[in-house]
C-alpha cells in the first residue's frame, strides 16, 4: 500500500505494543546529532502546517537530509535533533488479486490487518526538527531542513529563533 493512505489522521492512536505481536521496530536511528553540549547562538526550526501522520521511514530519510548537509559542511559544530516519536502502529489488511483469489481469502472478514509499519501523529505548528546553530552555518541549516522538510508528507515552514545570552 502507499504511504499517502496513511497521512489523514483518523480514529484513536493504536499505540499499545504490549497487546500486539510482532509490531515493527522504528526505523529511525538516532534522534540526537551533532555535539548536544556546545553553546549556539541560533536556533532553526521545522514547523509542520497540517495535521498528518508522518511514517517512521519519512522521517528518517529527513534525519539523513538534514544531517548530511550540516555534518559535510558544520564538522561538529552543530546540533540536530529530531522531536516526535513514532508512537502510532499501523496495520493494512492484505488482499490477493488475480484469478480465484477468492477461494484464498476471506476479504472484509476479520479485517482487522497486520501491523506494517510505525508513525508519528503530528499537529499543525509542532516543530519536527530543531536545528542549533551558530551564525555562521545560520543559512546552511536553514537549507538542510528544507531539504529534510522535503522528504515529509506535509507542507513545512523554517522558523529561526535567535537564543539568548
Amino acid at each position: 500500500m502507499k504511504a499517502r493512505n496513511y497521512r489523514e489522521v483518523k480514529g484513536q492512536a493504536y499505540t499499545r505494543k504490549k497487546y500486539i505481536r510482532g509490531s515493527p521496530v522504528s526505523k529511525i536511528v538516532k534522534f540526537t546529532m551533532g555535539n548536544p553540549s556546545g553553546s549556539y547562538n541560533y536556533q532553526v526550526r521545522l514547523i509542520a502546517e497540517k495535521e498528518v501522520q508522518i511514517r517512521h521511514n519519512a522521517l528518517e530519510a529527513a534525519r539523513i537530509a538534514s544531517n548530511r548537509v550540516l555534518s559535510e559542511k558544520l564538522g561538529n559544530n552543530y546540533h540536530l535533533k529530531i522531536l516526535p516519536y513514532p508512537h502510532v502502529v499501523l496495520r493494512e489488511n492484505k488482499m490477493i488479486f488475480g484469478a480465484h483469489a477468492d477461494r484464498l481469502q476471506d476479504g472484509m472478514r476479520n479485517a482487522f490487518g497486520k501491523a506494517i509499519g510505525l508513525a508519528a501523529r503530528v499537529k499543525t505548528g509542532q516543530s519536527l526538527i530543531l536545528a542549533n546553530v551558530n551564525e555562521d552555518g545560520l543559512e546552511l541549516a536553514t537549507l538542510a531542513l528544507k531539504r529534510g522538510g522535503a522528504k515529509l508528507p506535509t507542507p513545512c515552514r523554517v522558523v529561526i529563533k535567535k537564543l539568548g545570552d
